[in-house]
């Protein structure tokens, strides 16, 4: 028998949490259980201002989305933006609800700029979580991304994968400031 799909189910009313779409094996969960991110709270803190101005991007968010674009071999922050709006795993490692805003693509390079651009804390920072991704046994020393394919790299020793994960933070940061600067570029011509 010939099934047609209904599409009035696109638009049937159902009451669901963002928890019951997510798998309970997906990885983003076990990295949520095993990583406590809140020590960026206390890194960053000198870096925004506690009593007045608009409220910021939480920056443990910030820093779980370069995290997700960086695991999953997203190319650019344009697109890992677009993958969030859609992607509920993403929205609920992130603490976002179903339809809660997202922030804009340029939202994290103006974050970047202001508070992390002439420091090694972004690096510091992300190094630490990669460390910390590493020896929890979800990010694969023997393959690391470049650019597109994976690279083999042999890596023996827990000192040597801690050097490749300081390489790698460090090759992360150059990447995606390039971006920023593309965009950051791309908006200062627009504006004159």
């Amino acid at each position: 028998m010939l099934t047609k799909s209904k599409h009035e189910n696109r638009i049937q009313m159902q009451i669901i949490s963002i928890e019951d779409l997510v798998p309970e094996d997906h990885i983003l969960r076990a990295i949520d259980k095993s990583i406590d991110f809140d020590f960026i709270y206390k890194k960053v803190e000198h870096l925004y201002c506690l009593e007045t101005g608009r409220p910021s991007i939480d920056p443990v968010v910030l820093f779980k989305i370069a995290l997700i674009q960086y695991m999953f071999g997203i190319r650019s922050m344009r697109q890992i933006i677009k993958e969030i709006q859609v992607n509920m795993a993403y929205r609920w490692f992130l603490g976002y609800g179903m339809t809660e805003k997202t922030p804009h693509f340029t939202t994290f390079g103006k974050n970047y700029e202001r508070r992390f651009a002439d420091s090694t804390i972004f690096e510091q920072i992300f190094e630490q979580i990669l460390q910390e991704a590493m020896l929890c046994g979800f990010i694969d020393t023997q393959a690391i991304f470049r650019d597109s394919p994976r690279v083999k790299v042999s890596v023996s020793k827990k000192k040597d994968a801690i050097e490749l994960v300081k390489i790698e933070a460090k090759y992360y940061h150059e990447k995606l400031m390039k971006e920023l600067n593309v965009n950051i570029g791309a908006k200062k011509t627009l504006e004159n």
